[in-house]
């Protein structure tokens, strides 16, 4: 065990302490070498069997299981150690006294160990000596809450051994490994072989997701040509859920040309290498519709806002047009009222009956004011005339 190990294990069962300085002090304790940006809760100090998170763990030779353990030391008593034997243990949400546990037991290093404790890497390929260190970012779509839910797997795959981490329920492993237990001339092509199988299950796992995600797409289309107000709002939240998906398949690719770069090298099997091909296929596949996905729903936030934009244009010039014939209407009512408001002034002048009106005990005096108000009444009315508010 590195002494680094031995370090995390021995200072994980000792009570905090502060060191003192030499004036008798105290000091601050140091930071952690590393910290997750998206810790798991502690965990207990004391040192766990590895019992709990043993999924399944199996020793084969030539393809055929030979025995079955529960915890990694038995896996070490049914390891014959000759040519053609490995060990496959499947680990779900170890703890991290579990995992240094299984570093010191297959000497895997540290680096790689503590990105498997801190979880939430990016897909990736790393070699350290003759162990090959793997994170893979599995997907499937719930239909129900029409989201994609993501998890994360790391492989450590040696010359005589696989370690698979899980921390998410997907996929199911046992799957995996029942395939390949139907399988045993590909399950005698050694670790490489499971490394190829699980790479197989998290890409065909993509084909659901991208199914759902082109049927989400349809409906968004739909939704925005149909003037739905809340299209916008699923486009951003499947947006999101787009370039999560983008994040997981396109490293994929430079995982599969790692594998393949190292075909010669590593003096891969030539059935092997054909089936690894496939899976890089499948792999650009997805790659490529996932890229399709972000920017047709690029295109369609850009449709979408242009829509929208069009709609409130209609809706103004509907407003204008409305206040446009309101004001019409307003300057005939304005018209009349003026008109027939004339005569009344007039009538309301000559109605007052002072004793001193000239006009009262004139001969034409009504003619007059007859003529008077028709005269205004037709001048009013020939001036709206010509204004066109008549």
């Amino acid at each position: 065990m590195s002494d680094w190990r031995v370090r995390a294990v021995r200072a994980s069962k000792l009570p905090f302490t502060r060191p003192t300085n030499p004036a008798g002090g105290t000091t601050p304790a140091q930071p952690a070498p590393e910290h997750s940006m998206d810790p798991r809760p502690d965990q207990p100090v004391e040192h766990v069997s590895l019992e709990r998170s043993v999924v399944d763990a199996g020793v084969y030779c030539d393809g055929h299981r030979l025995a079955s353990a529960t915890d990694l030391a038995g896996v070490y008593r049914e390891l014959p150690g000759k040519p053609g034997t490995m060990a496959w243990i499947g680990l779900y949400r170890p703890a991290e006294a579990q995992l240094l546990e299984a570093a010191e037991r297959f000497n895997l290093h540290e680096l790689a160990v503590e990105d498997a404790i801190v979880a939430h890497q990016r897909p990736k390929l790393e070699r350290y000596g003759d162990t090959l260190f793997v994170v893979l970012r599995a997907a499937r779509y719930l239909d129900d809450v029409e989201e994609v839910d993501f998890g994360e797997i790391h492989l450590f795959v040696g010359p005589d051994f696989v370690l698979t981490v899980r921390h998410s329920q997907a996929p199911d492993l046992s799957a995996v490994r029942r395939r390949l237990e139907a399988d045993p001339e590909l399950l005698a092509l050694g670790p490489e072989a499971v490394l190829y199988a699980v790479l197989d299950a998290v890409v065909d796992g993509y084909a659901p997701v991208i199914a759902g995600l082109q049927h989400d797409i349809d409906e968004i289309e739909t939704e925005v040509f149909g003037g739905d107000p809340q299209v916008s709002r699923r486009i951003y939240e499947l947006s999101r859920e787009v370039i999560e998906f983008q994040r997981a398949t396109r490293p994929l690719l430079e995982i599969m040309q790692s594998l393949e770069a190292g075909f010669e090298k590593y003096g891969t099997d030539e059935e092997l290498r054909r089936y690894l091909r496939d899976v890089a296929d499948h792999a650009t596949y997805a790659a490529e519709r996932v890229d399709g996905f972000r920017q047709m729903l690029q295109n369609i936030l850009t449709v979408n806002a242009t829509l929208v934009s069009q709609r409130q244009n209609e809706e103004m010039k509907q407003l204008a047009e409305a206040g446009h014939v309101q004001n019409d209407e307003i300057k005939k009512i304005s018209s009349w009222a003026a008109i027939l408001f004339a005569p009344t002034l007039i009538g309301t002048v000559y109605g007052m009956n002072f004793t001193d009106m000239p006009e009262l005990k004139w001969a034409f005096g009504y003619p007059f004011a007859i003529a008077l108000m028709a005269l205004v009444c037709t001048s009013l009315y020939l001036i709206f005339k010509r204004r066109n508010w008549l």
